[in-house]
């Protein structure tokens, strides 16, 4: 049957954007994460180790608080993750100006298992940290996107990034491989569940399939869209983004005390780091150094467990980034849940590693 000329133009029009779209999100993954996490993967099989903790650095405590601290986290860690961030702000900027707003609601605007299951399945492969993911969550959410499909997407990239997983079992052993995977795949789809559910305001749901918001309207792509919305999302994000990074790295020995084998199995620390890690932001797999150092030290596999999940999953900098659109109160919602989850991967690592 032959398709009337109507229904085939608006099919040419967004033709040009989309293959604009995928050229910068697949060549950027590419550039920012495939390439050099491929080589990465044989460095760790052969040497067992990611290099040194950026919380500590080889040793067992974080360097005192003050200016220098800062200075020298964040231009460690800039350096580390400044590539993935251009490539997500580019794909933040497209999601809102190269795809019909349209075909994103269909896909991923309703409140139902299929939404949160395809934002799961586009932030597997794109593997980035819950800062540099935050840009594309905000411009789904900004595009009139799920709750719950924009939080499993930022969740699920740092969560159930599969490089960090193979890293984490070249490095640490293919048990906490496993265990992150489980618990992993627990937290991404149940605080994308409960998102869709607290942003229905207690509204009786009786079919999954509800829509969350007022399917939107398609709006023309134009280079000079693309770009007016990039500069939005890098002032908008980005120099707050840049102070909270500095202020974390300031502080950074409150937050980690130092390590040593009369704490390193109490319960009060797995606590404290569920909750220091959940605001602690970290480099894609950083987390992997960090409990490899610390556990040099002295830190046991309850608390090591804990920092497993609770670092990667979410930071004090990505939340006031999505809290821009989400709102303070599910962000808090987020991050306790993000704590609690990771306090019972540090009791379930006792147990099981």
């Amino acid at each position: 049957m032959q398709v009337p000329i109507e229904s085939q133009r608006p099919r040419r029009r967004w033709a040009w954007p989309i293959a604009i779209f995928v050229a910068i999100a697949v060549l950027g993954v590419f550039y920012a994460k495939w390439e050099p996490y491929y080589f990465k993967a044989f460095s760790a099989a052969a040497t067992h180790t990611l290099g040194k903790s950026i919380v500590t650095g080889s040793a067992s405590h974080a360097p005192a608080v003050g200016f220098q601290a800062a200075l020298s986290y964040t231009v460690g860690y800039f350096k580390d993750i400044w590539i993935a961030l251009v490539v997500g702000l580019l794909v933040g900027a497209g999601v809102q100006t190269l795809l019909p707003a349209s075909w994103l609601y269909r896909v991923l605007g309703r409140i139902s298992p299929k939404s949160r299951a395809l934002a799961v399945a586009a932030a597997v492969p794109s593997m980035m940290c819950t800062c540099c993911s935050a840009p594309i969550a905000v411009s789904m959410k900004k595009k009139n996107l799920s709750t719950g499909a924009t939080l499993a997407y930022w969740l699920g990239n740092p969560v159930l990034n599969p490089a960090t997983i193979i890293f984490m079992g070249f490095v640490l052993g293919w048990n906490w491989a496993l265990l992150r995977i489980a618990m992993g795949l627990v937290l991404v789809f149940g605080v994308s569940w409960l998102g869709d559910r607290w942003m229905t305001r207690g509204a009786k749901l009786e079919s999954d399939a509800l829509p969350d918001v007022t399917p939107p309207q398609d709006e023309p792509a134009t280079f000079g869209r693309f770009f007016g919305t990039l500069g939005r999302l890098v002032v908008g994000l980005v120099p707050e983004y840049i102070v909270i990074v500095a202020i974390l790295g300031a502080v950074r020995a409150w937050l980690f005390p130092a390590m040593s084998p009369s704490i390193g199995h109490a319960l009060w620390l797995m606590v404290a780091l569920a909750i220091f890690g959940t605001l602690f932001v970290i480099p894609t797999a950083g987390e992997i150094p960090i409990i490899q150092t610390l556990m040099q030290y002295g830190l046991g596999l309850g608390a090591g467990g804990t920092l497993m999940l609770a670092l990667p999953a979410v930071s004090l900098p990505s939340m006031a980034m999505v809290g821009q659109q989400l709102g303070a109160k599910t962000m808090v919602k987020v991050a306790g849940l993000v704590a609690v989850a990771a306090f019972i991967t540090g009791l379930l690592a006792i147990w099981l590693l």
